[in-house]
């Protein structure tokens, strides 16, 4: 291993963060301690713990989600953990639909969560895959997202260029679609056919366990988020130990009252719920954001703000996010917004610096958006928004 003495580079940072390695650099130490902790906890129940998929097949599946979302470390990592040599190929994976159907998934939802469709899941269960193996390959997809995003949030502050990774040459899912705004469920609710500040509902497009089917395991895993009265957080605990630490990171990132203040985190939140154009999200954390500010026109502005998006739905300019917004929350939202791209760019941290905020207040900012990196995949990849069963009637 390097030696500590040596200047920190991404890799290193990677390695501190899954497996207290020294070498993590003072951005490490910027970092709450609790969003380490529950990181890698997420991580140990992920690869280290008994799953239905091999860990070669997991590990391969997370290589393949950095190559397309362009982390050099996470790619490397994950092949260095013995990843299925098969399913990091560029060849089609025609003698084995199995895996192939869990390919293209990845694909999907590592580009362009937006575009998921039950049809997906319809997909993935023909080939034989269960309730559980769907939604753990959208947990892995989603925490290999926000564990991508928290490594280049702790690079940039130190100063350092994350290794790229270049890009699957095979086309995904994606290509062509446009994402379902209006319309309806596959149960005839009504979807939102626009960013809201209201409260919605939302419907999983695989079967959940019911109330009085739930294991102590599962409730504990998110009885600290919701009651189980909650079809999404059931859903979620079909894969108990990630949900688990999931639950912990989000309480650490979103509750703690000192740095950067609440509203700002929600409005990050906010913002990579646009960029990845979840609209269930948005709804929920604009809502926060405009209450505890006191903001709302801003907050609106924001959630009316119109993005061109390309043939795999990315939107190439975030700069209308920003636009109306005084200076501190267009630095925040500008921050939020490009660490969400799903290949994000270089991170404009000096404008948040020249508005004082420290690197903990930042790294607040960006660990608020990496974790809706995960949180917005989850929504999309499971399920649809939904207006009020109030409204379905007069819709």
């Amino acid at each position: 291993m390097t030696s500590p003495a040596a200047p920190t580079d991404a890799h290193q940072i990677l390695e501190a963060i899954l497996s207290d390695a020294t070498g993590g650099g003072a951005a490490l130490e910027a970092l709450r301690p609790e969003v380490l902790q529950h990181t890698r906890e997420a991580y140990d129940a992920l690869y280290r713990a008994p799953q239905p998929l091999a860990a070669p097949v997991l590990h391969a599946l997370a290589a393949v989600t950095a190559d397309w979302q362009g982390s050099g470390p996470l790619a490397q990592w994950h092949r260095s953990q013995g990843a299925h040599e098969g399913l990091i190929a560029a060849d089609p994976l025609t003698e084995d639909p199995a895996l192939a159907a869990l390919r293209d998934q990845v694909d999907l939802l590592s580009l362009s969560p937006a575009l998921a469709t039950a049809a997906d899941q319809e997909r993935l269960a023909a080939a034989g895959h269960d309730a559980r193996t769907v939604v753990l390959i959208s947990q892995l997809v989603a925490f290999e997202s926000h564990l991508q995003r928290l490594v280049a949030a702790l690079a940039a502050l130190e100063g350092l260029e994350s290794p790229s990774a270049d890009a699957p040459v095979r086309v995904p899912l994606s290509r062509g679609r446009t994402a379902q705004h209006g319309g309806t469920t596959p149960t005839g609710r009504v979807r939102p056919e626009a960013f809201t500040r209201e409260q919605l509902q939302w419907e999983p497009w695989i079967e959940v366990p019911a109330e009085d089917e739930l294991t102590e395991e599962q409730r504990d895993s998110f009885a600290s988020k919701a009651t189980t009265n909650s079809v999404y957080f059931r859903m979620l605990s079909l894969t108990p130990g990630i949900t688990r630490a999931r639950s912990a990171l989000d309480n650490a990132i979103f509750l703690p009252r000192d740095g950067l203040p609440k509203a700002e985190r929600e409005l990050a939140a906010a913002a990579t719920s646009k960029v990845n154009d979840c609209i269930y999200c948005a709804s929920v954390h604009a809502r926060k954001a405009a209450g505890l500010s006191r903001r709302e026109q801003e907050v609106d502005a924001l959630l009316a703000a119109s993005l061109d998006r390309d043939a795999d739905w990315i939107a190439a300019d975030l700069a209308p996010l920003g636009a109306g917004q005084d200076p501190r929350w267009a630095a925040v939202v500008a921050a939020a917004a490009e660490i969400s791209r799903p290949r994000p760019g270089a991170l404009p941290i000096e404008p948040l610096r020249d508005l004082g905020l420290g690197d903990a207040e930042i790294l607040d900012a960006l660990t608020a958006a990496g974790f809706f990196a995960w949180a917005n995949r989850l929504m999309l990849s499971l399920g649809d928004p939904s207006l009020p069963d109030a409204g379905r009637a007069a819709a």
